[in-house]
């Protein structure tokens, strides 16, 4: 009897999710990664940004400038240091940061604005406990001399504001705006986001939004008032048909328009007010800015409240206010002249 040789034993197939052996596959998993410190500086740093802006509702340049320097402490920290936790900021490294901005040829008035960035990052994280004292409060200000502001006369205001003229619809908008800008002291960027609504002829104020989203009321004057009504009764719904021509939809609420329906922009007046500054023979630098010291400066030379000053330009600080008493010395002297019965 032959026998037949033996059958391999059949293997039992491995279970799902199991090795031939039986055992589970093994997972490979990838490693936690540790969470952020508590006091990481780059998180502390975001998130003083967003408490600037959406709590204390600060302006976009502004919130920008401050975004910007404090990226430059992060990363010489990071690079010089090693320092990457708010818990190892103290007064001596900010000392050398200071003096390594100052090596990098940073003029005192921008090493000035760091250090005011230093120190309101340290107060608030002060204020959130991130850290046990500021660092920044007994850091001392380097002195610098600030330029005093270069302004025009009177003579080269009154030649500004008449080249425009009255020719067309343009003429007429841009002697509106330079009016409104040398009687009101207003910001260029505040100049062109004034709408309809900001106007109040009848009285002769306009209301105006300035920096961290504060309101203020500012007078127009007579001259500027004849302007506005001129531009609004005769330029405006011009410059209207043109840029609509026959579309219908929402009209523009900027108060000054171009020819294409659009909100006259910064860039845009800076342009035309250097080309009038040109016609008008004036060779000093222009910009829009210097109607705005002018016009604090000559309120200031005709004898004006310096805190009434302040409040029309709209300054949360009246020592930014100050750089404008430089035109009273000439002033007080004139007076001591003419009065002073030794002088």
């Amino acid at each position: 009897m032959m026998r037949h040789p033996a059958e391999p034993r059949s293997q039992t197939p491995a279970a799902k999710g199991q090795t031939p052996t039986g055992r589970p596959p093994l997972q490979l998993v990838a490693a936690p990664q540790p969470a952020p410190s508590p006091g990481a500086l780059q998180p502390a740093v975001e998130r003083y940004l967003r408490h600037l802006k959406l709590e204390r509702n600060m302006a976009g340049n502004t919130l920008t400038a401050y975004g910007r320097d404090l990226k430059r402490f992060v990363g010489y920290l990071d690079e010089q240091h090693g320092v990457d936790d708010v818990a190892d900021v103290d007064r001596d490294l900010l000392h050398e940061y200071l003096a390594d901005l100052h090596a990098d040829g940073l003029q005192p008035r921008s090493i000035v604005r760091h250090l005011s960035t230093l120190r309101n990052f340290c107060a608030w994280l002060l204020d959130r406990g991130l850290v046990r004292d500021n660092p920044a409060a007994l850091l001392n200000t380097p002195k610098w001399n600030p330029g005093l502001p270069e302004v025009l006369s009177r003579d080269e205001i009154e030649r500004l504001l008449a080249v425009p003229g009255a020719g067309n619809e343009r003429a007429l908008r841009d002697t509106a705006m330079l009016q409104t800008l040398y009687a009101t002291g207003l910001r260029v960027s505040e100049l062109v986001h004034l709408t309809l609504h900001d106007l109040d002829l009848e009285r002769g104020l306009l209301r105006c939004v300035g920096k961290g989203r504060k309101e203020r009321l500012v007078p127009i004057g007579e001259v500027a008032r004849a302007g506005l009504l001129t531009y609004l009764e005769f330029a405006r719904p011009l410059l209207l048909r043109i840029g609509l021509r026959g579309k219908r939809g929402p009209q523009p609420q900027a108060l000054f328009i171009t020819s294409q329906c659009k909100a006259m922009t910064r860039q845009g007046f800076w342009k035309l007010v250097k080309r009038y500054a040109s016609e008008a023979g004036i060779d000093k630098p222009i910009s829009p800015h210097k109607l705005r010291h002018s016009f604090a400066t000559h309120l200031l030379a005709g004898g004006a409240d310096l805190r009434a000053v302040q409040a029309l330009l709209g300054h949360a600080d009246i020592g930014t206010t100050q750089i404008y008493t430089h035109v009273q010395r000439d002033r007080l002297r004139e007076v001591y002249d003419r009065f002073h019965p030794r002088a």
